[in-house]
């Protein structure tokens, strides 16, 4: 059998990456294509309990050290119970948020500590996607849907829009590093229009 495809989105909070994930299963499963669609932090019962420690409560509840900790714990759970089973199974699998958000979530733009990111998850994730969706927005207009959603999942959006702003450029950095990987899709347009976008991409 042979092995399924990696997948992910990544972008700043509130760019819609967790409905164009969603969108995109949904268009692979109208070609026949198995699809697990997933997400991070969570993605399996062990770290679906860890996000609710991470994306809840106050901004200074954990240190960037710590956050690191936190989130490769619960994908390193999310791997070896969702994602490595269901590729070993050949199905494709679709998840908003991978390890790239960690990268510039905590390794750049809440201290120099990419080294430390790197590290770690050389150390106990070994495993990029095969190819990244990151959809690139306005991060005022992004931040705003974020907290208007009221999720109560918004400790990163209470940071604030410079936040954001320095998130956005994080990401853009990480795609011209890796542009055989990542995809920069324009996220100021229509919901269709961009799915639209991303499966001629795909």
């Amino acid at each position: 059998m042979n092995p399924g495809r990696f997948i992910t989105f990544e972008g700043i909070d509130g760019s819609g990456k967790s409905t164009q994930a969603r969108l995109l299963a949904g268009h692979l499963r109208g070609q026949g294509v198995d699809v697990v669609l997933t997400r991070e932090p969570g993605g399996s019962a062990g770290a679906e309990e860890i996000r609710q420690l991470l994306l809840t409560g106050d901004t200074d509840r954990w240190s960037a050290e710590t956050e690191i900790l936190l989130f490769t714990a619960a994908r390193r759970d999310h791997l070896e119970k969702t994602i490595l089973p269901a590729l070993s199974l050949g199905q494709t699998v679709v998840s908003d948020r991978f390890a790239d958000s960690t990268r510039v979530y905590q390794g750049a733009t809440r201290g120099d500590l990419r080294a430390k990111v790197d590290t770690l998850h050389a150390l106990m994730i070994g495993r990029e996607p095969d190819l990244t969706f990151i959809i690139d927005m306005d991060p005022a207009t992004a931040l705003g849907r974020g907290l208007a959603r009221k999720s109560g999942e918004d400790r990163f959006e209470d940071f604030g829009l410079p936040f954001q702003e320095t998130l956005r450029h994080g990401f853009l950095a990480l795609a011209r590093a890796d542009a055989q990987r990542c995809i920069v899709i324009d996220g100021n347009r229509t919901v269709d229009q961009i799915a639209s976008d991303v499966a001629a991409h795909l």
